[in-house]
């Protein structure tokens, strides 16, 4: 987003351009560290990057990074549409230093209140803490971008010895040296895979137990025409569909994203847990049409009950560390609004209605806008919170908020933008 409102800035004059803020509340910029497997690579292409599919000559763009770094040869040569996620990250963080005078990092939006004028909401106040305290910025639109939270099995806890994937590198790294002897980790998707083949290849003493409710990791589908669902032009089609057929098509083409592992890593993780049992060496081990249903940490170990599905029998595994690659929820894009969120309209299901251009229905009474980054699967289809159309949804918000603009405030109003939420004028 603030990419976008650079490149519009630069083009337009200054009595035009867009006034913004963002407020992020990690300390640095950050994008799934304790993911950074080293030899994990994206599962989307680098030409799905932040500008290249709304604008292809954008300094932003994954190419121009590589010509920044002098690895453009090295990268055309590697003859390869899917980068390392640690170079993908060195990307991102390269771009976001670009923009960095628009951000505000180790800012925590805590709240967000309406500024009322002649009975209707015009503006926004939005409160931010940091180091110095709390501070208000007003603003006339407001795009939130909440994203997830780590989603664990019921009735299981975090602690120190059971672990969401999210943190894998970090927990890793804090147990380094303790020479553990067996991992647990649950779920069926690429990052349970990963985890799994990461963690054999770490701790080559180490036993790895798998557990999933599946028979194997199921592969993912990213065959040419299945990855039409994840086009600019599919969002159009999903937001006209009627419910029904967006259910289908959620049914239909959730295994090019969820749950689902890419086929390369479920033969090598296949190709390691038979040579093992030939070589009567077996530390993969694959629990599989099973759960989790108890977990039981201790000062030095815990202890993990897998249930079979089928016959409903337990087997305890005594474990230095469970991990939970279980997902993740959404959290509730409206939870910073406070009573400003009364005003934000719901459909028959209890969902936030939002419009085509990711902006909230609202009632007359408020005119400013506020728009979603995330949290509109509902609307907009699986590429809600994915970076397949990022660069074209940054964009709709945008032109949104141009064609909707009024005439500038007297008091100036400004943008603002967070890890939690953002605004723009």
């Amino acid at each position: 987003m603030a990419i976008a409102l650079n490149e519009h800035n630069a083009r337009v004059g200054r009595q035009e351009a867009v006034t913004a803020h963002f407020f992020e509340q990690q300390s640095s910029f950050g994008w799934h560290r304790g993911m950074l497997i080293d030899d994990a690579t994206m599962q989307v292409s680098f030409l799905k990057d932040l500008v290249t599919q709304r604008n292809p000559t954008s300094e932003f763009s994954f190419l121009c990074y590589l010509k920044a770094k002098g690895r453009l040869t090295d990268f055309i040569n590697h003859k390869n549409l899917f980068p390392l996620r640690v170079e993908f990250h060195d990307y991102l963080e390269w771009a976001a230093a670009k923009v960095d005078d628009m951000v505000s990092y180790g800012h925590e939006v805590v709240g967000v209140t309406p500024h009322v004028r002649d009975g209707a909401v015009e503006f926004l106040d939005v409160t931010v803490r940091s180091g110095e305290g709390l501070a208000v910025h007003r603003a006339r639109n407001l795009v939130i971008g909440t994203g997830l939270r780590p989603l664990v099995p019921e009735g299981v806890d975090r602690g120190d010895r059971v672990w969401h994937n999210s943190e894998l590198l970090t927990k890793v790294g804090e147990i380094e040296g303790t020479n553990p002897s067996r991992f647990v980790v649950v779920g069926a998707g690429q990052s349970a895979a990963e985890n799994v083949a990461y963690l054999h290849r770490r701790f080559p003493e180490a036993e790895i137990c798998a557990v999933f409710s599946r028979y194997g990791y199921s592969p993912a589908d990213d065959s040419s025409f299945a990855n039409r669902i994840f086009d600019p032009g599919a969002v159009d089609e999903y937001y006209a569909a009627p419910e029904g057929v967006k259910s289908r098509l959620m049914d239909y083409h959730g295994n090019t994203n969820y749950s689902v592992v890419d086929i390369d890593l479920i033969d090598d993780l296949y190709r390691q847990m038979y040579q093992e049992k030939v070589l009567g060496t077996e530390r993969l081990r694959f629990l599989n049409v099973s759960r989790l249903s108890e977990v039981k940490e201790t000062d030095d170990s815990v202890r993990a009950t897998v249930t079979s599905l089928v016959t409903g029998e337990e087997t305890h595994l005594d474990a230095d560390v469970v991990v939970c690659a279980t997902g993740y929820s959404p959290a509730d894009p409206l939870g910073l609004l406070g009573e400003v969120a009364e005003r934000c309209l719901r459909d028959e299901a209890g969902r936030v209605r939002v419009e085509r251009d990711y902006r909230v229905t609202t009632d007359p009474g408020l005119s400013c806008g506020i728009y979603l980054q995330g949290g509109t699967e509902h609307t907009h289809g699986i590429t809600s919170s994915l970076l397949s159309n990022i660069a074209i949804r940054v964009g709709e918000i945008l032109d949104s908020v141009l064609d909707r603009r009024a005439a500038p405030a007297s008091d100036g109003a400004t943008a603002v933008a967070d890890g939690t939420g953002n605004t723009t004028r």
